[in-house]
């Protein structure tokens, strides 16, 4: 028999999806309150959530004849028509928070508008009429006893100390998306944080350690990127200070925090030929775009996003991340000081004031036009004549300085205006060499190699269609591809460099990499393993003896070259001790 369900039981059903613990609710929560324009968000729990939840701001606020409403399933002010979902601007928009949550707890609703003398109160959505209540301008959401009425669910919940530790890192997250606001967090009556609203580049610098660590502070790059109607902002880790997991890794697309798969491999591929085998990047990164061109609405938590032309996004984040990576080879921030600037505006325009940031913080590289490539340094350059003209003035030195000794056949010390540069000259020769055959390669393509002897390679229906759809780019990639059937495709010629390759693996990866991504960036990968391979046999071997010359030519040659700070392996390349540094190392000054 077919029966309508009680409107209590279709709300805690849709519970299920939206509250799978305290800190969904505090996250939910929290959006409301950034929606109504709140400047300060305080928020108290008890025994990490699930006796209270108790979030209160100085927002709008909600009129008293509309806090029922608040309260019933799809009732919402945020989105009226079609054209509104297509082009969502706020962090919530279904109307099902509040009912949801309130279904499966004690929930006490208090609110009032600047138009009113007074505010209120609303308890639970089974409750009287509102009753007045003193309160400032602003809304209060108490959530006590969460699943109280649903002993089952109330079973899956983890220790005290678990939840409260998700319901932090939903709060950080927050406070990474909007600098503007103050926010506050007391567990148990204990404050956990305190963090007033960024108005100052400092103010933005001193919660972005607060919230981060000092640490990442102090390896972080600046971005700044803009185009084709996308713009990126943030923060991302130099390559030398990556982690084991990938635990410090905060994406925002307008303002929501998201993870998602698109923007993960984007960004995997950007760092991929400057980290570690093994080790994640850290970031923290902001991508504006028009809200037509990014759907919010894939994913009940709203964790997950669509992108309209996810080629687009992918290529706009990859060459931005890239790029930054690159231009940073030597230079690198110094005295443990984040990158920031005094103003929010940027070539495409001026920053939304809710969007990260806003008059307070901004990245320290900004390019809008091809980077130039490095230039390339003569082969006579590494024989230069041992009568090499004085060192300059230390405060015109170059980024690396000049050569000072070379220790053991295998480190050259530097001296620059900061102090002292230690260079492993034979890992920097080798990241000056495989950049050097890139380029080679990348001027004139990989080119191919036909096969003596053609290789049938078997794909789906899907597959075979999207290979012949796409032969035009595989052959840039130096692919010969012909189609021998409805799944059948022949492999008549490989990438140059990738002549001993396994055909069929190498074709069924790259197949896999456009189906899934748009892109595939499996034969570069390829062809750039075997360039590092005759970069490392192909460069200066210790124990060799340079003349100055020749270590000042190479100090100049790693400023002018790409990534240049980490070897093809992700080993840093050369590092600095500034004289606070080695005073510190002698005790001076003690």
């Amino acid at each position: 028999m077919i029966r309508r369900l009680p409107s209590q039981l279709v709300n805690q059903i849709a519970a299920g999806e939206v509250v799978e613990r305290p800190a969904s609710v505090a996250k939910e929560l929290l959006e409301n309150s950034l929606d109504a324009g709140a400047h300060q968000v305080d928020v108290d729990v008890e025994r990490g959530g699930l006796r209270l939840v108790r979030v209160r701001d100085d927002g709008s606020g909600i009129a008293a004849h509309e806090l029922a409403l608040a309260l019933d399933r799809h009732a919402t002010s945020k989105i009226a028509t079609l054209e509104d979902l297509e082009g969502v601007h706020s962090l919530g928009f279904r109307g099902e928070a509040l009912p949801s949550i309130a279904s499966v707890s004690r929930l006490r609703l208090v609110s009032r508008t600047a138009a009113d003398q007074h505010g209120w109160v609303l308890e639970g959505p089974d409750g009287e009429d509102p009753v007045p209540a003193p309160h400032p301008p602003g809304t209060t959401v108490e959530v006590r006893d969460l699943f109280h009425n649903t002993p089952a669910r109330r079973k899956f919940m983890r220790t005290e100390r678990t939840e409260f530790g998700h319901l932090e890192r939903v709060l950080r997250q927050m406070a990474l998306s909007r600098f503007d606001v103050g926010m506050r967090l007391r567990h148990n009556e204990r404050e956990v944080l305190d963090l007033p609203a960024a108005t100052t580049p400092q103010e933005g610098v001193d919660r972005l350690r607060a919230l981060l660590g000092g640490v990442f502070a102090e390896h972080a790059l600046g971005i700044d990127y803009t185009a084709a109607g996308l713009g990126l902002r943030g923060w991302i880790g130099l390559p030398t200070f990556s982690r084991s997991q990938g635990d410090l890794q905060y994406f925002f697309v307008n303002g929501r925090m998201v993870r998602d798969r698109l923007i993960a491999h984007a960004v995997r591929q950007a760092y991929q030929d400057v980290l570690f085998h093994g080790r994640h990047p850290a970031y923290v990164l902001y991508l504006e775009l028009s809200p037509a061109g990014v759907d919010v609405n894939v994913h009940p938590a709203k964790q997950e996003v669509r992108f309209r032309d996810g080629r687009t996004v992918h290529d706009f984040l990859f060459r931005a991340i890239e790029r930054a990576l690159a231009a940073a080879g030597s230079e690198r921030p110094s005295g443990g000081t984040l990158p920031a600037a005094v103003s929010a505006g940027h070539a495409g325009g001026t920053w939304p004031v809710r969007r990260p940031g806003a008059a307070a913080l901004q990245a320290s590289i900004r390019f809008q036009e091809p980077l130039p490539g490095p230039a390339a340094t003569p082969a006579a350059a590494w024989n230069a004549p041992a009568g090499v003209a004085e060192a300059a003035p230390e405060a015109h030195a170059p980024p690396l300085g000049y050569a000072l000794a070379q220790l053991h056949g295998v480190y050259i010390l530097a001296q620059n205006a900061r102090g002292l540069v230690l260079v492993d000259m034979h890992a920097a020769h080798e990241r000056i060499t495989y950049e050097r055959l890139k380029r080679a390669v990348e001027a004139g393509g990989p080119g191919a190699q036909p096969l003596l002897v053609p290789v049938s390679v078997s794909l789906s229906r899907a597959e075979a269609d999207l290979v012949e759809g796409e032969q035009e780019a595989l052959a840039g990639l130096g692919f010969e591809l012909s189609r021998a059937g409805p799944e059948t495709v022949l492999v008549r010629g490989l990438p140059a460099p990738l002549r001993d390759a396994d055909a069929d693996a190498l074709l069924r990866d790259v197949v896999a990499d456009l189906a899934r991504h748009g892109r595939s960036s499996r034969v570069r990968e390829r062809v750039n393993e075997v360039l590092a391979t005759a970069a490392c046999h192909g460069s200066v071997r210790a124990n060799r003896r340079l003349t100055q010359a020749e270590m000042d030519a190479l100090l100049r040659e790693m400023e002018r070259t790409e990534n240049s700070g980490q070897c093809n392996h992700g080993r840093p390349t050369w590092t600095e001790l500034d004289m606070a540094a080695l005073d510190r190392l002698f005790l001076r000054g003690r």
